[in-house]
């Protein structure tokens, strides 16, 4: 089972320079553990995307689709408050965005503070620093 940050499962819907290795790591691996709220993160990206006009609206509507497909078969982190809480106390000790220090907290709260549990495959260079102090291991 790997945790996958938001950064990580947008190439799994959208075509980018990192899907072919997003997608292998989904096929060797399909034990997918996602923040619950990470649906909002990856439909904000792509709504940007189709207002930039670098997506079609029929490749928005097939991604979505896609990631109901993901979301259905991921197990979702729901502790919202001890997720909150924990976000909190990163916000203090690493450079996150609020959304990022969700996604690190949720993974934590997951493992209940054991990083050797799972590793993360996440895109996003800041959370990807911080996950690392935090002890996980952390792909690519």
């Amino acid at each position: 089972m790997k945790f996958w940050d938001a950064s990580a499962v947008v190439p799994l819907l959208l075509t980018e320079k990192q899907s072919d290795y997003c997608l292998q790591i989904l096929k060797d691996d399909q034990d997918v553990l996602l923040w619950c709220l990470s649906r909002v993160e990856v439909v904000s990206a792509m709504t940007r995307r189709l207002r930039e006009q670098s997506l079609t609206f029929g490749e928005f509507q097939s991604a979505k689709i896609r990631l109901q497909h993901i979301l259905e078969g991921a197990y979702q982190i729901t502790a919202l408050e001890k997720v909150m809480n924990r976000a909190v106390r990163l916000l203090e000790v690493h450079p996150l965005r609020a959304a990022d220090a969700c996604q690190l907290a949720s993974v934590l709260v997951a493992t209940q503070e054991d990083p050797d549990r799972v590793s993360l495959i996440c895109l996003d260079e800041r959370l990807k620093e911080a996950a690392i102090k935090e002890g996980f291991v952390v792909n690519p």
